[in-house]
């Protein structure tokens, strides 16, 4: 309990899993009681001009765009030691509008990149002790050994979606939402269609796990070659009987399953390389849809592919009357029983907009009950798992002097980083970034004359104080070429 009189809500549930149960409640206790001294430490920048090194996808979308544009990059973020990260853009540039019919989506091979984030001491001049300048080392296309299904472009208005890429043995995945298998639900595996949100890494930096919207699907990949290697098969409660390219006929034409474009946004691989949680973005259709204020997190045991389901409780941006919620942007494994989770609204650089809510939050699983069959908000709000505020973000950059119209809308990618040393004192870091949506410049009423928009990467430092349950993620003892 702290000064308020706060009693977390999974201490007021009856105990039913026993010391795990008394673990969870009162480690949450101790957190809320801490006065977290979470900080800025490093902001960076990678420029959104020019290409990325996938030169031989560099031939013009439908849409007119560089096939290998470098944008998009903090969709997804993983650490996999020393200085290198993997980042992932989604499923390409769409936030010119083209073709309503497709969503505007193109046939953007999808991809993740190699970066190296180093961190290095500021001088004495500086606001913050480290600068952080950001490099693209490498571009993996991710591709299916197997044939996958695409668009004829019929029902569009555009050429078939099969990527000239493709050869026998080789096929891409893109991003085009008319890549579906016609007559079969939204999660079938032949698909060739890949929203990627979600990015971990296994501990022994060979297999990379991906989370998709489109589904959504849990996919493992090698991180190597980008070959897909398996398919977790997930409740068919999340995916919709009838899909569509275009996600408001999608919508009309479905009543349960995943609400277009809002599948799943987060992954988190557990330290000791068991288990997965995927964070879907929002409600399901038949929990509230757009509407609703739960999300799902999916428990899956990664050898055995079982799966668990439970109830995430979004923040009510709106009134009670008319409520408006949150959604989930990603999510990390703290150990194997909780996780830090970004909500945000979509406000910010590049929705010309003031940015106002991104939050992190601390979510405990353990003696959380699973949802089973429940569907619908009062269902699901009665075994919702526990969250504890852990650091607001706009504070933090306002704070630091970065303007709240020129936070990033889409603060996207979180990831655990190395430890460092900040004033003598040994901390952990947390790197968050963003998804400018392939837009290299942005020009609204608060940047009349246009501004630059770059993938954009914020680290934080903490301790054990600020999250006294935080067990780092096995990584190589050196750094990887790729």
């Amino acid at each position: 309990m702290d000064n308020d009189g706060f009693i977390p809500p999974i201490c007021r549930l009856r105990p039913r899993t026993g010391q795990r149960w008394l673990i969870a409640c009162l480690s949450l206790c101790v957190a809320s009681a801490v006065q977290a001294r979470v900080e800025l430490i490093a902001l960076g920048r990678l420029d959104a001009h020019g290409g990325d090194k996938a030169v031989r996808t560099a031939a013009k979308l439908e849409n007119g765009a560089p096939g290998n544009l470098r944008g998009g990059l903090g969709s997804a973020l993983a650490y996999v030691g020393c200085d290198r990260f993997l980042a992932m853009p989604d499923r390409g540039p769409n936030a010119m509008h083209y073709k309503p019919s497709v969503s505007d989506t193109t046939s953007y091979i999808t991809r993740f990149h190699t970066l190296q984030l180093r961190l290095a001491p500021s001088g004495s001049d500086a606001s913050l002790p480290y600068a952080l300048e950001p490099r693209l080392l490498d571009t993996t296309l991710l591709w299916s050994p197997t044939a996958l299904v695409y668009g004829d472009g019929r029902h569009s208005g555009l050429a078939s979606g099969v990527p000239a890429l493709n050869r026998r043995g080789m096929y891409y995945f893109t991003g085009r939402s008319d890549n579906f298998a016609a007559g079969r639900a939204s999660d079938d595996a032949a698909n060739g269609r890949l929203d990627p949100e979600g990015l971990r890494m296994s501990s022994d930096a060979r297999r990379l796990f991906v989370g998709d919207e489109y589904g959504p699907s849990v996919r493992v990949f090698d991180r190597a070659t980008g070959r897909q290697q398996r398919s977790y098969v997930l409740p068919r409660d999340l995916a919709v009987a009838r899909p569509d390219g275009n996600g408001q006929r999608e919508a009309d034409a479905n009543t349960r399953g995943r609400v277009s474009n809002h599948g799943i946004e987060g992954i988190a691989v557990t330290p000791d390389d068991r288990t997965l949680f995927a964070v879907m973005q929002g409600a399901l259709l038949q929990d509230g849809g757009r509407q609703g204020g739960h999300a799902r997190i999916l428990r899956i045991d990664l050898a055995s592919g079982a799966v668990r389901q439970f109830a995430y409780p979004l923040q009510n941006l709106g009134t009670t009357e008319h409520p408006r919620y949150a959604n989930v942007s990603d999510a990390v494994a703290i150990n194997d029983h909780a996780l830090l989770v970004i909500e945000r609204d979509g406000k910010g650089l590049g929705d010309g907009s003031v940015a106002s809510f991104k939050q992190l939050y601390v979510v405990e699983l353990a003696g959380a009950m699973a949802i089973g069959d429940r569907h619908g908000e009062e269902a699901l709000a009665d075994v919702a798992v526990s969250k504890q505020h852990f650091l607001d973000l706009v504070a933090q950059l306002t704070a630091h002097g970065v303007p709240a119209q020129d936070i990033p809308a889409k603060i996207e990618g979180l990831a655990f980083g190395p430890d460092i040393d900040v004033g003598g004192r040994q901390t952990h870091t947390l790197f968050v970034s963003s998804d400018n949506d392939f837009l290299a410049d942005v020009k609204d009423e608060w940047h009349p004359d246009g501004m630059a928009n770059p993938n954009r990467f914020f680290v934080f430092a903490f301790d054990g104080g600020d999250l006294p349950q935080y067990v780092p993620q096995p990584v190589p003892a050196r750094c990887v070429p790729r």
